[in-house]
Formats: C-alpha cells, structure tokens, sequence
C-alpha cells in the first residue's frame, strides 16, 4: 500500500469517527510523510483537542508547522503543549518541545515541575512514545526484533491502547490478519502508533 493509499484510508477513518484521536494521529503521521506538513498540523491538532494526554501531538504539530514556515503559530502551540506537558508529567514530549522552541529562538515557558518519584517503582518504566510512567510488559508482546523493542521502551498502558486501537483499524479497513497484505497493514498502523518509523524498523531488521 503506496502512502496516498494510506492518507485516503486514514481520511476515511476520521470522517468515518470523527472522535477518533489515534485516527488523526495516523492521519497527522502520514501527512508528515507526503510533506503536507499544514495539514498534518490540523490532523495534530485535531488529536490532542480530542485527547489532551496526547502531548506528543503537540509535539508533532509544532514540528509540522516548522516545516511548513509558519514559525509563529509553531512557537504558539509548542509553548502552550510545553505547559500542558509539563503539568501532566509528559518528560520526552516536554523535553522535545523544549528544543524545539530554541530552535525558533522563542523562550522555553518557566513552568512549576510536576511532582513525582525521582525513581521508578519495581515494574515501572518510562515509555519512549509517551514520555509517561507506566508498567513494564512482563515480556515483548510478539517475537522478533520489533517485539523486543517495544518490550524495552513501550509502557504496557500504551500497549493496551494500541490494542484498542487496533481492533478500530482492523473494523475500519475490514481487515483479515490471515491475509499477507491485511497484516502488513495492521503492522504499518500499530508502528505509527507507537513510534517506530522506516528508520527504525530498517534498523531493527537489519539487527535480526
């Protein structure tokens, strides 16, 4: 499936459930990728108005509008989702956000930390896609190097709502996973979710 398929797909799920936060991520991701980057900032936004513990979108959509050239709407966003991370405890998205903003030459807000543990509890981790604590998987949800990785950085909550998500694209896209082309999409929608892009995957395999 080209990318253009993938937008179509991901367009026809946010039309389909206008609700769907990881629906318009997919859709702000895939966008990225075709250099639409206006629209993937609207996709972004749309996401974490749905969903306000997806700081990452905010992350996201800041980046995206860097690269479109509007660096003054970019500033705008990013500081404000560098508050809201900050406040919810979201560290990577804060600190990614953070640096952003240098890159525009923009001040980095002066925000009260969050409090919490300076150490994890035993179980506990911080997931890479989130940035949030959560639980350890107490193995990698499938075998292979991908399931490895997502063992090593993706907290057990995100897991599970990927899970959730799944199971919408699956429904959505009417996919039969028993079909080489239905599960290498299912495949492509969960590594977007979770933050595994084309360099990493190639990464990962080359490892196997």
């Amino acid at each position: 499936m080209d990318l253009e398929q993938r937008i179509a797909q991901f367009e026809h799920m946010c039309r389909e459930d206008a609700e769907n936060d990881m629906a318009w991520f997919s859709l702000g991701g895939a966008y990225n990728q075709a250099a639409r980057y206006a629209e993937a900032a609207e996709a972004y936004e749309k996401c974490f108005t749905l969903n306000g513990a997806m700081s990452k979108a905010s992350q996201l959509g800041g980046a995206a509008l860097m690269a479109a050239g509007d660096t003054e709407k970019a500033a705008d966003v990013l500081s404000k989702g560098y508050v809201q991370a900050a406040e919810r405890g979201d560290l990577m998205p804060k600190k990614a956000m953070g640096e952003l903003l240098q890159q525009l030459d923009k001040p980095v807000p002066e925000v009260e930390e969050k409090a919490r543990a300076v150490e994890l509890g035993a179980g506990e981790m911080v997931c890479s896609q989130t940035g949030r604590v959560g639980n350890k998987m107490a193995k990698p949800p499938f075998r292979g190097p991908v399931g490895e990785w997502i063992h090593e950085h993706i907290t057990r909550e995100t897991f599970d709502d990927w899970i959730g998500q799944g199971t919408k694209v699956i429904n959505e896209l009417r996919l039969d996973l028993s079909r080489d082309e239905d599960e290498a999409t299912y495949d492509r929608h969960m590594r977007e979710y979770l933050g595994i892009d084309d360099a990493l995957l190639a990464e990962l395999t080359a490892k196997a």
